[in-house]
């Protein structure tokens, strides 16, 4: 018996042995301590690697959501989406972004080494390396920062925290995913790669009009149109470059294919302005998209799959109505000038005023209308203006500044769509003359678009309305978004990029905040 109980003290023993061994390796909840992090050491990584500091609250969350769980190990290693992701962040440059990942030579090591020996710096490193890359990539700079580049477009607020369980699930996301950001950023990132293989071969050189040239044609013969035709050559406008010293027929076409690519008119001849252009080092044509990439990533992707909008693009003196996910119409518009301008901001339009009055801000009353009565006691009379409580308005007619309709999205800019009596203002190729309203060339047709579903309006009313020198206020039956917005460069999905002139001179400001490192 006593040998019995001497047995079995040793067998349970054993399995005692046994078992608190094995919780040795194992928390409260059964996940083994190699992968069980300590939440009081993460503060201790950002001290080692403080480029990194910014990503602390977001790295907190993850992990706190994960039960302070490893995220990038697990029992067979590091997991293959944190290589995926690894060759990601060492490419960011094809994304727009002018910094590289930091601690180089931490992450070679890191992802050189035994996928099988995790510890907390290498979790971490990984980590912090996907809050970078987010980051950079989706979300750009911070709002305070936008805010004093004159965008006061909403910014979407993400979650990166929630988007890692989506691309742990499905590592092919990151590269399918076309809608975190706007589909002109993926465009505009087709044509960075143009450019940049461009600048990797050297760049386009220059061209220079010989002495006493005012201009290149057809016709024309000598050294610069060699090296017109090179420069076309290489930044894509021509197929080949034949090397011959005459400006032909199909110079002009890729003359033209170049002007339209910079929004000027296209009628084949090379003026000492479009050598100017043409002249623009391929380095500045990189850093203009790099610069509207980031402004891309300041926009919801749900703006432009909206199945009814209208958008203003200030430096390219447009607007487009957009319904049923198809553009319904484009107008060339005037904007801001320097001292008046345009407010890049998002409303909805309400309603649309026929036989406006314009009630003039007393910014002008006081710039212009003032000086304007003193000069001449009729000037009111003459311009069709008169006085009202204490402000001055101009009567509707077809010589109102607003012309025969405006639509209102109410804002505390004070900015809205109108129709305009100076239509030869629409055949200038710098529009940015207005005092900050957007005036549309064809506001008729707008007018007649957004009210096609209503069957009390057709074209011989809205006709009336615009021209009964009667203000009529009429509301919508549903509010349209509208969105002024400011890109220097937009892309097709080819790639193919079109440049327009940094009226505001906002390119400089930017890029100066995306270059700074």
């Amino acid at each position: 018996m006593k040998g019995f109980r001497y047995a079995f003290s040793v067998v349970l023993a054993i399995v005692i042995l046994t078992f608190t061994g094995c919780k040795k390796d194992k928390d409260k909840n059964g996940i083994p301590d190699k992968f069980q992090i300590d939440s009081t050491k993460i503060g201790g990584f950002f001290d080692k690697h403080p480029d990194f500091k910014d990503y602390q609250k977001d790295i907190n969350e993850l992990y706190k959501k994960q039960n302070y769980q490893f995220v990038w190990y697990d029992e067979s290693g590091r997991i293959d989406f944190a290589e995926v992701l690894y060759d990601k962040a060492r490419k960011l440059g094809t994304e727009g972004i002018t910094v590289s990942l930091p601690y180089k030579e931490e992450f070679e090591d890191l992802f050189s080494d035994d996928k099988k020996k995790p510890n907390l710096d290498k979790e971490m490193l990984i980590s912090a390396m996907y809050f970078f890359y987010a980051k950079k990539v989706f979300e750009g700079i911070d709002p305070k920062q936008s805010k004093q580049l004159g965008w006061y477009l909403p910014r979407e607020k993400k979650s990166y925290v929630s988007y890692l369980d989506e691309l742990i699930a499905d590592n092919d996301l990151i590269e399918k995913d076309t809608d975190k950001n706007i589909a002109l950023y993926y465009n505009l990132k087709k044509g960075l790669q143009n450019f940049q293989t461009i600048a990797k071969k050297g760049g386009w050189g220059t061209v220079a009009l010989g002495d006493g040239v005012k201009s290149l044609k057809i016709g024309d013969k000598g050294t610069s149109v060699m090296q017109l035709r090179k420069r076309l050559f290489l930044s894509g406008e021509l197929k080949s470059d034949s090397g011959i010293s005459e400006f032909d027929s199909e110079l002009k076409e890729a003359v033209i294919a170049y002007q339209n690519k910079v929004n000027v008119k296209a009628d084949g001849i090379v003026s000492p302005d479009l050598v100017k252009s043409l002249n623009v080092p391929v380095a500045t044509r990189i850093k203009t998209i790099i610069v509207n990439m980031e402004r891309c990533r300041w926009l919801s992707s749900d703006v432009t799959e909206a199945k009814e909008f209208i958008s203003v693009n200030i430096p390219a003196f447009k607007m487009r109505y957009v319904r049923d996910g198809k553009t319904a119409l484009e107008s060339n518009v005037v904007v801001g000038d320097e001292g008046n301008k345009t407010v890049v901001f998002s409303g909805k339009m309400s309603y649309l005023v026929f036989s406006p009055y314009w009630n003039i801000p007393k910014s002008i009353i006081a710039k212009e209308i003032n000086p304007g009565i003193e000069k001449d006691e009729n000037y009111l009379e003459k311009h069709n203006m008169e006085w009202n409580d204490g402000n001055v308005r101009q009567k509707p007619g077809k010589d109102n500044s607003l012309g025969l309709v405006k639509f209102m999205f109410p804002n505390s800019n004070n900015i809205y769509l109108h129709d305009t009596p100076a239509k030869s203002l629409f055949k200038k190729e710098d529009r940015a003359l207005s005092h900050g309203c957007v005036r549309v060339e064809k506001a008729r047709e707008l007018a007649i678009l957004i009210l096609d579903e209503d069957k009390t309006w057709d074209s011989k009313k809205i006709d009336e309305a615009m021209n009964s020198g009667t203000e009529v206020n009429h509301p919508l039956k549903r509010k349209i978004p509208v969105y002024i917005a400011y890109f220097t460069a937009i892309a097709d999905e080819a790639g193919n990029i079109t440049f327009y002139e940094d009226i505001y001179g906002r390119d400089s400001r930017l890029a100066k905040m995306l270059y700074k490192d």
